[in-house]
């Protein structure tokens, strides 16, 4: 008993050297992360790379504890991280997808192609971001539906970001009948865009009316005007909506398709 008091008694300097590089390293990693929230507040960098860059901070600030604490305690660290090592490379096979994902999302956060608070398009999704991590981005989209894509999905599309390009265009299609006069159509398409509320009126921006092409059954016009982006929708169902009153108050109509049935008598 006596030796094992002993022996405890000797080991006891080294445990409380290990507390104390514990517990100091845990009080300097805060200290570090606090001032590097404040450092990237003041840089105004985007706030999901901030929270990375915080993460990837704590990550190895803990890693370096970590290391200090068992090498004080006399514990070999070759093994330890040469166990580390494979157990990383294990999962990163078996993760496969997910480092996808995660290499995308530090191309996002460092490239920069939107950031939070942009408004982008990509694929079949539309909507403004919301918050950007290493591993996904959520969108908030025009019907305020929150949604999650994973990062790798985003880098393999083509991404318009509107707020880079606060104007957008508005196209509408709209079909005529073969009966209609062609100068009387744009006028009437023409008067119609002008008087739509919200669209842009400057010299770079005037609406535009165009016989696009000969349908099957249809003259087809191409009414194309700009707007804000936060008003595209506003003002394409107002336009959409213009349109059809103009056409129907000038008597110029609308083709749709029709099915003629023939009866034919044969007594």
């Amino acid at each position: 008993m006596k030796d094992i008091k002993d022996a405890i008694m000797s080991y006891l300097p080294t445990i409380g050297f290990t507390l104390l590089i514990i517990l100091g390293g845990i009080a300097v990693t805060l200290l570090i992360t606090k001032i590097a929230k404040k450092a990237m507040k003041r840089s105004k960098l985007d706030p999901s790379l901030a929270k990375f860059f915080v993460r990837v901070i704590r990550i190895v600030c803990y890693a370096l504890i970590t290391i200090a604490a068992l090498t004080r305690l006399g514990v070999s660290t070759t093994g330890l991280i040469a166990f580390f090592s494979a157990t990383v490379a294990a999962v990163a096979l078996a993760l496969k997808d997910s480092i996808s994902d995660i290499a995308s999302g530090i191309i996002i956060l460092f490239t920069r192609p939107f950031v939070t608070g942009d408004f982008i398009e990509f694929g079949p999704y539309k909507g403004t971001v919301l918050q950007i991590d290493i591993v996904q981005t959520k969108l908030l989209t025009y019907d305020d539906t929150n949604i999650i894509i994973p990062n790798s999905k985003i880098t393999s599309n083509e991404i318009n970001n509107y707020t880079n390009h606060p104007e957008m265009r508005v196209v509408l299609k709209v079909p005529v009948s073969y009966s209609a006069g062609i100068d009387d159509v744009n006028r009437v398409l023409m008067e119609t865009a002008s008087a739509t509320d919200l669209i842009l009126t400057d010299a770079a921006h005037t609406p535009q009316v165009r016989l696009e092409q000969y349908g099957e059954s249809s003259l087809d016009f191409t009414v194309r005007c700009w707007c804000n982006f936060k008003d595209y929708w506003t003002v394409y169902y107002s336009l959409t909506e213009r349109v059809k009153k103009a056409l129907d108050q000038n008597h110029i109509p609308i083709p749709f398709n029709q099915l003629d049935v023939h009866i034919i008598d044969n007594q």
